[in-house]
Parts: C-alpha cells; structure tokens; sequence
C-alpha cells in the first residue's frame, strides 16, 4: 500500500512496509535523534513537522511510581504501574509520534512544541496532555528525539498514516500515544 502525498520528494509518505526503527525513520527523512538529556533546542527547525521519541537500544522499561510531568488543568499524570505496562509495546523502537503545527499565530513548530513536551517531562504545566507515559519511565533523558519537518497542510495526514502503518505493525498505538489520530473525511 503506498501512501501518496505532494511535496514528498517521491510524491510517497511510506509504502505500508514501513520499520519503525532508527534506520527506518532515518530513510523517511527524521533527522536528528539525540538523547533528551542533551537535547540541543536551538539545533531543531522551527518549521512545522512530525517529531518522534524512540528508546535506544538495549532500553528496557521500568516505570516512576509517580511521573515528572507537570499537571495538566489538576489532573495528575500518573498512570498506575498494570495500566501504563498494558501500553508498552515490546519490539518497537518507537514510543511516541506527534506533530508540531505552526499555531494559531504561525510561531509554533518542531523547536517550540520539543521544547514544551521536555519542559512538561521536567514538572512545567503543559499546553497538551499528549505524550505523557514517557514521563513515567525511569532514565527518560536517554530516550531519543528525531524530527521531520513537514508542510503545515500535511501535518494531520502524516500523523494519522504513521500511526495507522504502525497500528497495522504491532497492533496497538506507540507506547505514549493513548490516541490515535485520524484525518476527517474528505481531507
């Protein structure tokens, strides 16, 4: 199944047969992959894109009694140990796809939503809830982010396909993904 989409350099997103790993996100133009403990965030485009967490290799999950993360509207965001272990998806490299849009005011992007999801990791309140098992797992600093840059207008289509191909892979969404994104008819 291919997937096609103006402005890929193929006209292509993925084939469906897509490996969710390093070297694959790597052959579908992410880039970056550094650890979020040395996180450099002037190094990351502010454009638009799709921004992904991995774990490296040899990572094996073990889970925070209580999460770093920052409450979001007084909502704790600590899961349960049997619920957030019922998430983990054991051979996949990748926990968490999502997208950066620009904003209402077009000053958002890959730079400033990064930003914000590691200040939420680090206790600050969040503008989003997404993404917020990761914050549960011991040594979440050694976890890897890359990102894609990508058109504004081709954010929603690309996030819903990665999310689809890799549903289709593992039978569930990627660990810290708890919803799965979708496009609206027509679209």
């Amino acid at each position: 199944m291919w997937i096609t989409w103006p402005g890929h350099p193929e006209g292509i997103l993925f084939n469906g047969t897509m490996q969710f790993t390093r070297k694959g996100l790597k052959a579908e133009g992410f880039s970056g992959f550094r650890p979020i403990q040395d996180l450099e965030i002037m190094r990351i485009p502010q454009t638009t894109g799709l921004f992904a967490v991995l774990r490296p290799e040899n990572f094996q999950p073990h889970y925070l009694k209580k999460s770093t993360a920052g409450v979001f509207k007084k909502k704790d965001p600590t899961l349960p140990e049997p619920t957030i272990t019922a998430e983990w998806v054991d051979d996949a490299a990748v926990l968490y796809i999502g997208k950066a849009g620009p904003g209402s005011k077009g000053n958002r992007g890959l730079r400033r939503q990064i930003q914000e999801f590691v200040d939420f990791g680090q206790g600050k309140p969040p503008g989003h809830w997404d993404g917020r098992l990761i914050w549960q797992l011991a040594d979440a600093g050694s976890l890897l982010i890359a990102w894609k840059k990508l058109p504004a207008g081709q954010l929603s289509t690309a996030e819903a396909a990665y999310h689809a191909a890799f549903v289709e892979e593992f039978g569930k969404l990627p660990f810290a993904n708890l919803v799965q994104a979708r496009t609206k008819a027509g679209s």
